[in-house]
């Protein structure tokens, strides 16, 4: 797989990630700091723009970080454990089984279900992650490669799909195993509830799909057999429910004559403006509403 390289942040203000997965990213790097100090002191390296084109591939991310002299950098990189074959056919059948999911990795958009429907853990974790720089600190990590990790999460604010390559694999490979992998069924257990199980049989392939002809449209409504049946109007203040009742079955009524005569878009509209039920039934709730005030 080709590594994928990025220029260098500018120096700037404080930046907070944005994301979920930028934000879960910090958590899970942080997490296996002995430090909090260090922590600090890479993210003032980080906002002063003190860290290099970023590198990332396969299980690897590289820069050159440095103090404030960019003669003296450092070569700062972090070693990500890489997910196992299991762990990708796992994520490729989820894929697979979800239009919404290849979707969403073509756009560059990592869905957050993605995980928690297969289990497979993303975000790396304790001891997942080895930070290596040949600065003379020994802090674990120490601040130059604090200062990578918080601008990588600048990086998944933009693309999160870049945390796969980081687990050892593009998105565009899930994107393409996916779509030639079983996509897992659910099946009732006897305690009533549902497990997964890969399916043997493979889908339709989209080209195909949208190569067949358009199936025709199903029937449209039959006739309305009986009458329309009224709502009960509870009695109110100010409100004559009898017309109101009327005005009801007025509109009922002339909505079941359109299903019965099945009315196209090029029949004349109905007008109900000169019904005489239409009329009364209307007049009587306007005069209604005149009393009351």
């Amino acid at each position: 797989m080709t590594p994928r390289g990025f220029p260098a942040f500018a120096p700037g203000r404080v930046r907070r990630p944005r994301t979920w997965w930028a934000t879960a990213w910090n958590r899970a790097w942080e997490a296996d700091a002995l430090d909090a100090g260090p922590l600090r002191a890479g993210r003032r390296l980080a906002t002063a723009g003190h860290v290099g084109p970023i590198t990332v591939s396969p299980g690897r991310l590289a820069a050159a970080v440095h103090d404030g002299d960019a003669e003296q950098a450092y070569d700062t990189r972090i070693r990500v454990a890489p997910l196992g074959d299991d762990d990708w056919a796992r994520l490729a059948g989820e894929v697979a089984a979800r239009a919404g999911h290849q979707a969403a990795l073509l756009a560059g958009q990592l869905p957050r279900d993605l995980a928690e429907a297969t289990g497979v853990p993303l975000l790396p974790g304790l001891g997942e992650l080895t930070p290596e720089c040949d600065c003379p600190g020994w802090d674990h990590p120490c601040r130059h490669a604090a200062a990578l990790c918080h601008q990588v999460s600048w990086l998944l604010d933009t693309d999160p799909t870049l945390l796969l390559l980081i687990r050892g694999r593009e998105a565009r490979t899930l994107v393409t195993a996916g779509a030639g992998a079983p996509a897992p069924a659910v099946t009732a257990t006897g305690d009533g509830s549902a497990s997964s199980r890969r399916s043997t049989e493979v889908g339709t392939a989209a080209a195909e799909a949208y190569a067949q002809a358009v199936p025709p449209l199903p029937p449209g409504p039959g006739p309305v057999a009986d009458g329309p049946t009224l709502p009960l109007l509870p009695p109110g203040p100010d409100v004559d429910v009898d017309a109101l009742r009327s005005a009801v079955a007025v509109a009922a009524g002339r909505a079941a004559a359109l299903l019965q005569t099945h009315r196209g878009a090029d029949a004349a509209p109905v007008s109900t403006d000169r019904d005489p039920a239409n009329v009364t039934a209307l007049s009587d709730l306007s005069v209604t509403k005149e009393a009351g005030r």
